[in-house]
C-alpha cells in the first residue's frame, strides 16, 4: 500500500512478500520518477480551496500523479492518484492509450474511486502487465491526464518461466516467511570489510526444513567468490564483503524462497574512496572490464571515479599482470584520457589481469580493483574451443555483411561485420582492407594472416585523416569479392562529453530523492555522479561513488534538518560532463504519509434526525499535519449492516460532527477517515451501533475530546470540551474523576469537591504510577453522563521535557521562552491563553527560531493575567505552561523597572579612611562594571578633576573607585559625592562631611601627620604600661622602634632621673623598669625619654594614688586575691581565724565582720597582722561568739569576702581544743619552746652593710631551731650564718646584704609541748648618687 511506502525511513529499504501482495521500487532508469514531496503548501491551500462548493468552477487539477512501479511476477501493484476540480471529474484509466474495462478480465484489475482518490490494483502481475498506464481527468471545464510506467521483471540467471505460485506443500503446510532485524542503507570504506544480515523467521519451524536463500545486487544473483561470501545458520542470513571496493555499491536484495512463495528485502550498500597515499590524489577508478579480446591485443575499458579531490584528473595508466605471477606491468608511458585503451604486446594464448590507475597533478591514485583474467586468443578459436564451429564444405565464401566501424578513437578504431550467409562453407577467415578516403588506393591491412573473427581493431593510423574500409572473406577453395565500404571515418575520439543534465530534487525523511533529465546528446553513456553541499558550505561531498544509470538516485546520510543542494554530471569513455545547475535548496526533512485511523467513536447529542459524533484523533498523523476529517454511516437492520455512505463531502477539521438526515428509531454504525497532505488515511474501525432517537434527559450530555498534555512525574494537565448536549439547563460546572490504569471500577474518585467552571485542570499525581481520566458535566438537574476514558497516562517525566522560562530583557520586555529538543521540520509551536490559542497580537506577539519559540509582552499588565501554555506538534507530547498570577505580575513589573532603568550595584557605599601622613582616601567599590563605566566626582554640586588636591583612581578588575587628599582644610567641609554610569546603568553614592564629623576627621588627620613625622625618628610603638609579676613586683614597660645604636632612654619619676640606659640592651624594643613591693611611697608621674640626633620621643604614666587609683586598685586587688580560705585554729586562750596573703603592707584595708555587722574590736576580740598572716582573735569564747565570721577586702572599685562558719561541730571542736590547750599550758608552759624577744617587726638596710639579729630561745626539753625565707627553709652558709649557743641564743648575720636578701624572715622552735614562731621583714635600699633617696 503506496501509504505504507511512503512512510518507511529509507526509500530502498522495502520489504516485498508475494504473499501480501507489497512491491518494491528500484531506481530502474526507464522509470518515470513519482516525486510526492514537491507538491508545495500554496498548491495545496489552493486544492482545499477548490474542494468547496461555493467557488467558480474550474478544469480538473491533479494534487498526485500516479506514481511508476517495478515489480516482480505474481505480484500486486495498486496506482493512485488525487484528482480536484468542480464539478467532480470523471476518471478513466488507460492501459498502452486502451481503456481498462474491469468486466473483460475479471479479477485483474480493481477500481476504486473515494473522496477524490482513486487508485486501480493489479492482481498478479505477469509480463504483458508491463505497459504505460494513462489516467485521464475530465468534466466541463476541461480533460487532464497523467502517466505512469508498471515494469515487471524476474530475477537474473532464473529460467524463463513463471515464479512458482503459492501453493500448499505436500504436506499440506503454508509456510509464512518474515525478515527481521534487517540491516539498513550501510556506509563502508574501500579496502574495509562489511557484513550485511537478516534474521528469518519460517512459520511454522521444521527441523531441517532448508529455504533457498540467495543475495542480489542490483538485481544480479551472487555466487560465493573471493569478494563475497555468504553464511546460513539456519535463522540468519548473512553477506559478507571480504575487500569493499566501489564496484560492490549498489542495491542489496536477500530473497528467502519456500515452497508457499518467497520474501525479500533490499537496502543500499555506500561505498566511499579510502584516503589518498598523496594528499589531494583522485580516487580510484572502478569496474575494469575487457572489451574485447584478440590474439594480438586486447581492448581494456572502466569508469572514471567521482572523486578527483580538487585537481581535475590528467589521465589514466594501464596495468597488466599475467595470470600466475605477481608482475604489473605498465602499459602505456603518458596517461590517456580516454577510459578505454587497446593493450597490445600480449603472448597469444596467455592470461591476464588488468588495473587502472589515475593521476592528476598531486599524484596517482591507488589502483583499482583487478579485473576478471581474460586469455589473448582469436575469438574464433575460442569458440571452436567450445565446440561452436560447424566445418563446412569447401565452397568460395561471399562477401561479408554489415560492415561498419564500432569504435573510433585517436588510439584505435574497430571494425565488426557478419559472416556470409551460406551454410556448408569450408572454414572462413577474413582480409581487412584500407583507403584513404577521396582515393580507390586499397590496402591490405593484415598480409601475413588472415583473423578468422568478424572483429578486427586497427592501430596506427594517422590522427585527422578519413578511412573507408572493406573486408574479404577466403578459406581453402580461395578469395570471396569484397564487402561493401564503410562511410569515410575520421580518426579521433569519436564520443562527445555527455551535456549536463537539470536537477529537480524531493524530500524523503533522512535521505533526498535527486532526479533529472537524461542526457541527450550522450553517446554509450556510462552513468550519473551526484554531488551534495550543505547551503553556504560550499563544501561538496559525493552522493554515490559508482555510476548511476538511472536518472533518479537517493542521497543517504545527509543531516536531519539542514538545507542541501545538489548537482549531477554524466560520465562515458570520453570523460565527465560539466555539472549542471545547482538544484534549488532543499531541507532534508521526513516523508509523509496519509495518517492512521481515528478511534473511539461516541455518541454527544442525539436528535430524531440526526446525531453528534466525536472521536479521537489517530496516534500516528502520517508525518504532517491532519487537514481534516471524513465520516461515513451505514443503517444497521436486525443486525445486518448496510452500504457505507458519505456524512460529508468536504473535510471537517474538528474532531466532532453532525450526522444529518437520519431516520428516527433507526440504528446506525459510523466510521471515519483522517486526511492530510498524503491522501486520505484508511477509515476506522466500525462505530457500536448506536439508536437514533431524541434525548429527552435534562441532565447534560459528557463532556468530548479530552486531551492529556503537561506530563510531569508529579502532574498532569487536562483539558476538554464542554457537552454538546446541555440538558434542561445551561451547564455550569465540570467535575474530574481520576483512577490507577487496572483498578476496579469502584477506585473512580473525584479530584475536585466544587464544581468548576474553566475547560481544564492540573492534577496532581504520584510517580511513577498510571492513570485514566474522565470528566463530568452539571447544570441545574445534576450531573450529567460521564465522557470517554483517556487513555492510560504514566506520572513520568521524559527526559529532555523543559518549561517555559521567563526572561526580561535589558528594555524591560518581559517574554516567556520555550525550548523543546525533540523537534522535527514539520513542528509548530502554539501559544495559548488559559488553554485557548492565541491569535490576537495586540497584547503577545510570539517569535519562533530552529528549536526555540518566545512569546514577547507588547506591555504588560493586569489584562495578561492567566495561564500561559506552549505545546508543540509532531512531538512526542511536549508542551509546558506558566501561570502568570498577579503576585507574579507585580514581581515582573518591578524586574521590568529594574531592567529598564538599571542600577550599578555597589558592594560598599561611599566611606572615607585615613591613611598615614594623614592623608585621606574616599572610596567605593561596585559589585559589577564595565571598563567603559564612567565616573564623575562632585564635591558640594560642583564637579571637581584630577589635579594637585585631588587624585582619583578606577580599577576596573575590582570595581574600587577612589580619591585621594594629602590634608583636610576648613574648605573641605561639605559633601562628596561619586556619580556612576555604565551604559544604561547608574548609581551614586555621597557622603556627608559637617559639623563635629569633619572635625574629628580633620584632627584625626594632624594625628596622623603629626605621627608620621614622629615616627621618622627613636619613637614609642607602645606607650608605658605595668604589669604586676607573681611576685608583687609592678613592671613598667614601653615597646620602642626605629632605634640605633646611640639612641639613649632616660627614666624619671616626679621630673627626677631613676635610671639611664645609654646602650640600650633590651629585647624586641621593650623598655622595662621594675618596682618590687610598690607601696604608697612609690606613687607618682613616671616619665621615659627616648633620643638620638634625629628627634627625641616622649612616654609618661600616672601612678599617683589620685590620678592612677586604678592601677593601685588592681595592686589591691592583687594582694586580695591572693589570700587563702578563712580557717580556725585554737590557742590557749581563745579561738583564732585567719587567713594568708603574698604579701601585706599599707595598701591593704581589710574589715571583719560577724553575721554581716563590722566588729567592733575590745580587749577581748581583737584583731592583727603577723608577717603575711591576717587574724581574729576571740578569746574566752562563750557560745554568744558562735556564727558567720568574715574578713573583707576593700579594692576600691570592689570587695573580696573569705567567710567561714564558727557554729555546730566547728565551734564544738575548736572550743574544746582551746580548753585542752589551756589546761596544758597551764601545767606545761614552764617547758614549751618560746621564742622571748629580741626581733623586730621590720629591718630596713643599706645594700652592702652588715646585719645582725638575736633572740632568746626557751623551753625544756630543747627545742628545735628552723630559720625560713619567705616560708621556705632557709640553711646557714657564707652569706647568710644561722647560730644557736647554749640553748638560749639564737642568731641571724648576712655580712653583706644585698636587694636579694629582701624578704619575710622566720625563726620557728619546737618541743614536744608546743610551737612558736616570730617573723621579721628585711628591706633592702639602694642610697641615690645625689640627695640619697632611696628606691
Amino acid at each position: 500500500d503506496y501509504r505504507q511506502f511512503q512512510s518507511t525511513e529509507q526509500e530502498y529499504s522495502v520489504v516485498e512478500n508475494k504473499v501480501s501482495r507489497e512491491f518494491v521500487v528500484t531506481n530502474d532508469k526507464n522509470i518515470e520518477p513519482w516525486n510526492f514531496d514537491s507538491i508545495s503548501v500554496v498548491e495545496l491551500q489552493e486544492h482545499f480551496k477548490r474542494m468547496n462548493e461555493d467557488s467558480l468552477m474550474h478544469s480538473p487539477e491533479f494534487v498526485i500523479k500516479p506514481r511508476s512501479h517495478t515489480v516482480w511476477e505474481n505480484q500486486c501493484v495498486r496506482l493512485h492518484c488525487t484528482v480536484t476540480g468542480w464539478p467532480d471529474p470523471r476518471v478513466v484509466w488507460y492501459k498502452n492509450n486502451v481503456p481498462i474495462d474491469p468486466l473483460s478480465n475479471p479479477g485483474k484489475y480493481k477500481l476504486e474511486s473515494r473522496y477524490n482518490v482513486h487508485s486501480m490494483e493489479i492482481n498478479k502481475c505477469d509480463f504483458d502487465d508491463t505497459a504505460q498506464y494513462q489516467v485521464s481527468a475530465m468534466n466541463a471545464k476541461g480533460e487532464l491526464s497523467a502517466y505512469a510506467s508498471v515494469v515487471v521483471k524476474r530475477f537474473k540467471g532464473e529460467v524463463d518461466e513463471f515464479l512458482p505460485a503459492p501453493r500448499l506443500s505436500e504436506y499440506g503446510i503454508t509456510f509464512q516467511t518474515q525478515i527481521v532485524d534487517r540491516f539498513g542503507v550501510s556506509f563502508g570504506r574501500e579496502g574495509e570489510t562489511m557484513s550485511l544480515g537478516c534474521t528469518v523467521i519460517i512459520y511454522p519451524a521444521l527441523h531441517r526444513y532448508q529455504p533457498e536463500v540467495q543475495w542480489y545486487k542490483d538485481d544480479v544473483l551472487l555466487t560465493s567468490s573471493k569478494w563475497y561470501n555468504m553464511h546460513w545458520s539456519g535463522d540468519r542470513a548473512t553477506l559478507t564483503l571480504a575487500h569493499l571496493n566501489k564496484e560492490d555499491e549498489g542495491l542489496y536484495t536477500l530473497r528467502v524462497s519456500t515452497k508457499s512463495g518467497y520474501e525479500t528485502y533490499s537496502a543500499y550498500v555506500f561505498v566511499r574512496d579510502t584516503d589518498a597515499e598523496i594528499e589531494g590524489a583522485p580516487g580510484a577508478p572502478l569496474d575494469v572490464r575487457c572489451l574485447d579480446a584478440n590474439k594480438d591485443y586486447i581492448i581494456v575499458t572502466w569508469k572514471q571515479p567521482a572523486v578527483d579531490r580538487g585537481s581535475s584528473i590528467l589521465g589514466y595508466f594501464v596495468d597488466r599482470c599475467e595470470v600466475g605471477t605477481n608482475h604489473w606491468i605498465q602499459c602505456n608511458d603518458t596517461p590517456v584520457k580516454f577510459a578505454r585503451f587497446p593493450v597490445t604486446g600480449l603472448v597469444e594464448g596467455r592470461s591476464y589481469f588488468f588495473r587502472v590507475r589515475a593521476v592528476n597533478k598531486c599524484g596517482m591514485s591507488h589502483p583499482s580493483r583487478v579485473s576478471e583474467p581474460v586469455a589473448a586468443m582469436d575469438p574464433a578459436d575460442r569458440a571452436r574451443m567450445r565446440g561452436t564451429v560447424e566445418v563446412p564444405e569447401g565452397i568460395i565464401p561471399e562477401k561479408p555483411q554489415e560492415l561498419q566501424v564500432t569504435e573510433a578513437t585517436k588510439n584505435y578504431l574497430v571494425l565488426s561485420w557478419k559472416p556470409p550467409g551460406e551454410k556448408g562453407l569450408e572454414g572462413v577467415m577474413y582480409y581487412v582492407e584500407k583507403c584513404v578516403s577521396g582515393t580507390d588506393s586499397w590496402q591490405r591491412v593484415n598480409t601475413e594472416i588472415p583473423v578468422k573473427s568478424p572483429r578486427f581493431a586497427l592501430f596506427d593510423l594517422a590522427e585527422g585523416k578519413s578511412y573507408r574500409f572493406r573486408v574479404r572473406c577466403c578459406n581453402s577453395a580461395g578469395v570471396g569479392e569484397p564487402s561493401d565500404p564503410t562511410e569515410a571515418t575520421t580518426v579521433g575520439d569519436k564520443l562527445d562529453i555527455p551535456s549536463a543534465p537539470i536537477v529537480p530534487t524531493r524530500n524523503t525523511d533522512t535521505s533526498v530523492v535527486v532526479s533529472w533529465e537524461a542526457s541527450r546528446d550522450a553517446k554509450e553513456l556510462v552513468g550519473y555522479y551526484i554531488e551534495g553541499s550543505i547551503v553556504g558550505s560550499n563544501v561538496w561531498e559525493p552522493c554515490n561513488n559508482k555510476p548511476v544509470n538511472a536518472t533518479r538516485f537517493i542521497c543517504h546520510g545527509l543531516m536531519t534538518g539542514e538545507k542541501y543542494v545538489f548537482r549531477v554530471r554524466a560520465v562515458n569513455a570520453a570523460g565527465l560532463s560539466q555539472f549542471s545547475p545547482e538544484s534549488e535548496p532543499v531541507e532534508v526533512k521526513a516523508a509523509i504519509a496519509s495518517p492512521a485511523p481515528p478511534y473511539g467513536i461516541t455518541v454527544l447529542e442525539c436528535v430524531r434526525d440526526s446525531m453528534v459524533l466525536a472521536w479521537k484523533q489517530p496516534t500516528f498523523a502520517g508525518g504532517a499535519d491532519i487537514t481534516g476529517y471524513f465520516v461515513d454511516y451505514r443503517e444497521v437492520i436486525d443486525g445486518v449492516p448496510g452500504q457505507w455512505h458519505e456524512a460529508n463531502i468536504k473535510a471537517i477539521s474538528e474532531r466532532a460532527y453532525r450526522v444529518s438526515d437520519l431516520k428516527e428509531n433507526r440504528k446506525y454504525q459510523f466510521q471515519v477517515r483522517a486526511t492530510n497532505m498524503a491522501g486520505v488515511g484508511i477509515p476506522s474501525m466500525p462505530s457500536d451501533t448506536f439508536l437514533c432517537e431524541e434525548w429527552t434527559i435534562a441532565v447534560p450530555g459528557p463532556p468530548h475530546d479530552l486531551q492529556i498534555t503537561e506530563v510531569r512525574s508529579d502532574s498532569v494537565v487536562l483539558l476538554w470540551k464542554p457537552p454538546v448536549y446541555q440538558g434542561r439547563d445551561p451547564v455550569n460546572g465540570f467535575y474530574l474523576d481520576i483512577k490507577e490504569a487496572g483498578a476496579a471500577e469502584e477506585a473512580w474518585r473525584g479530584v475536585n469537591t466544587k464544581a468548576t467552571e474553566k475547560t481544564f485542570m492540573k492534577v496532581n499525581l504520584t510517580e511513577g504510577e498510571t492513570y485514566v481520566f474522565r470528566v463530568r458535566a452539571q447544570n441545574k438537574a445534576g450531573v450529567g453522563k460521564t465522557s470517554e476514558v483517556t487513555e492510560p497516562v504514566p506520572a513520568l517525566t521524559k527526559p529532555g521535557t523543559k518549561e517555559i522560562a521567563v526572561n526580561v530583557d535589558d528594555e524591560g520586555v518581559v517574554s516567556l521562552n520555550f525550548e523543546c529538543g525533540d523537534i522535527t521540520s514539520d513542528s509548530k509551536f502554539v501559544w495559548s491563553k488559559n488553554y485557548e490559542q492565541i491569535t490576537d497580537s495586540s497584547r503577545l506577539t510570539v517569535e519562533t527560531k530552529g528549536n526555540k519559540s518566545k512569546a514577547v509582552f507588547s506591555s504588560l499588565g493586569e489584562d495578561d493575567i492567566g495561564v500561559y501554555s506552549c505545546l508543540v506538534t509532531h512531538t512526542d507530547g511536549a508542551s509546558s505552561s506558566y501561570d502568570l498570577s498577579a503576585e507574579e505580575l507585580k514581581r515582573l513589573l518591578v524586574v521590568s523597572h529594574e531592567h529598564k532603568f538599571p542600577i550599578i550595584p555597589l558592594k560598599s557605599e561611599l566611606a572615607v579612611e585615613m591613611l598615614e601622613k594623614g592623608r585621606v582616601r574616599f572610596w567605593l567599590q561596585a559589585e559589577k562594571i564595565s571598563g567603559d563605566a564612567k565616573i564623575e566626582y562632585v564635591f558640594n554640586d560642583v564637579a571637581i578633576s584630577q589635579g594637585e588636591k585631588y587624585k582619583m583612581n578606577f580599577d576596573k578588575n575590582t570595581g574600587v573607585i577612589e580619591m585621594f587628599m594629602d590634608a583636610l582644610t576648613p574648605a573641605d567641609e561639605g559633601t562628596f559625592t561619586f556619580q556612576l554610569k555604565d551604559g544604561k546603568a547608574t548609581n551614586q553614592s555621597s557622603l556627608v562631611l559637617i559639623g563635629n564629623v569633619f572635625k574629628e576627621l580633620q584632627k584625626e588627620s594632624e594625628f596622623q601627620r603629626k605621627e608620621f613625622f614622629r615616627k621618622q625618628g627613636p619613637h614609642f610603638v607602645e606607650y608605658l604600661s605595668y604589669e604586676v609579676t607573681p611576685e608583687c613586683s609592678v613592671v613598667l614597660k614601653c615597646k620602642v622602634g626605629n632605634v640605633k645604636k646611640e639612641t639613649t632612654a632616660v627614666w624619671y619619676k616626679d621630673g627626677r632621673e631613676i635610671k639611664a640606659d645609654e646602650h640600650l640592651g633590651f629585647t624586641e624594643g621593650v623598655l622595662k623598669l621594675e618596682i618590687a613591693q610598690i607601696s604608697k611611697k612609690d606613687s607618682g608621674m613616671y616619665e621615659v625619654v627616648l633620643k638620638d640626633d634625629r628627634g627625641k620621643d616622649t612616654a609618661t604614666l600616672n601612678l599617683k594614688d589620685q590620678g592612677n587609683s586604678e592601677f593601685f586598685n588592681c595592686q589591691i586587688q592583687f594582694y586580695s586575691n591572693s589570700s587563702t580560705p578563712l580557717k580556725i585554729t585554737s590557742t590557749e586562750k581563745g579561738i583564732r581565724l585567719y587567713t594568708f596573703v603574698n604579701i601585706y603592707n599599707d595598701l591593704l584595708q581589710v574589715t571583719w565582720h560577724y553575721k554581716d555587722s563590722a566588729i567592733s574590736f575590745s580587749d577581748r576580740i581583737k584583731s592583727g597582722v603577723v608577717g603575711e598572716q591576717l587574724w581574729l582573735q576571740i578569746s574566752e569564747p562563750t557560745e554568744k561568739d558562735m556564727g558567720k565570721y568574715a574578713i573583707e577586702f576593700n579594692m576600691g572599685n570592689g570587695s573580696l569576702r573569705r567567710e567561714v562558719e564558727l557554729c555546730g561541730q566547728a565551734f564544738d571542736d575548736a572550743f574544746a581544743e582551746f580548753q585542752r590547750l589551756k589546761v596544758t599550758l597551764k601545767y606545761l608552759s614552764s617547758g614549751r619552746a618560746r621564742v622571748a624577744g629580741g626581733l623586730p617587726d621590720v629591718v630596713t638596710i643599706q645594700e652592702g652593710k652588715a646585719l645582725n639579729l638575736t633572740c632568746n630561745i626557751s623551753g625544756d626539753p630543747l627545742p628545735e631551731v628552723t630559720w625560713l625565707k619567705n616560708e621556705k627553709e632557709i640553711a646557714s652558709d657564707e652569706h647568710c650564718i644561722l647560730r644557736f649557743e647554749s640553748g638560749k641564743f639564737a642568731s641571724f648575720t648576712i655580712t653583706a646584704v644585698s636587694v636579694s636578701d629582701s624578704g619575710k624572715y622566720s625563726i620557728l622552735v619546737k618541743n614536744k609541748y608546743g610551737t612558736e614562731s616570730g617573723d621579721f621583714t628585711v628591706s633592702v635600699f639602694i642610697p641615690e648618687e645625689v640627695g640619697g633617696k632611696k628606691k
